[in-house]
């Protein structure tokens, strides 16, 4: 099992996304076509790096940045837009 936790970091290369899974004592990276396929790359090097689950943190970073991957990955997997949907009552409006 990896101590501490595990970071995987996506950054856009084009059309496709390079991925790098990083623990304490270890660092692999991958390259894939879209960022949902780089997500189930990091899921495959972080078996490889901490084949045990138990006690297992892992970051999703995108350029380092936690909030941007989730946003990034939401719509890639669902369409979910960080813009309001049209017709919701804004604050002070």
């Amino acid at each position: 099992m990896a101590s501490g936790h595990i970071t995987a970091n996506y950054l856009p290369e084009g059309d496709d996304w390079l991925v790098t899974v990083t623990t304490d004592t270890d660092q692999r990276s991958a390259r894939a076509p879209g960022l949902i396929a780089a997500r189930d790359q990091a899921d495959q090097l972080i078996e490889q790096l901490a084949p045990s689950s138990v006690g297992r943190i892992v970051i999703h970073l995108l350029d380092g940045d936690g909030f941007a991957f989730t946003t990034a990955y939401l719509q890639a997997r669902h369409g979910v837009s960080a813009e309001p949907a049209s017709g919701t009552a804004q604050p002070g409006r």
